[in-house]
């Protein structure tokens, strides 16, 4: 995987990230935030559609055979943020 790959790899999970935190209505996270995000939402997406025995639907394929499900990346933010929002206390103003 060369340099370029993996910066495409970092800019969808971020994007699948940051998608996954407007959905759910918490965002606390910046940037490299909304990344590891997305990766773990990847995560814990893919796991749950293997499961579940669901198809993968929208694989980004990038570089060397790295692929990246789009919908289970954002359905895994989702839930991955709506767990996170519950054990971490609102900011006061």
């Amino acid at each position: 995987m060369s340099l370029i790959d993996f910066l495409l790899l970092l800019i969808v999970a971020g994007i699948c990230g940051g998608l996954g935190q407007a959905i759910a209505g918490y965002s606390r996270a910046g940037c490299l935030g909304s990344i590891a995000i997305g990766f773990i939402g990847a995560l814990l997406g893919t796991w749950i559609a293997r499961e579940t025995q669901l198809p993968e639907f929208l694989v980004v394929n990038v570089g060397g055979g790295v692929s990246f499900p789009i919908v289970w990346s954002v359905i895994g933010s989702i839930i991955f943020v709506a767990i996170l929002s519950i054990f971490v206390r609102p900011r006061r103003r």
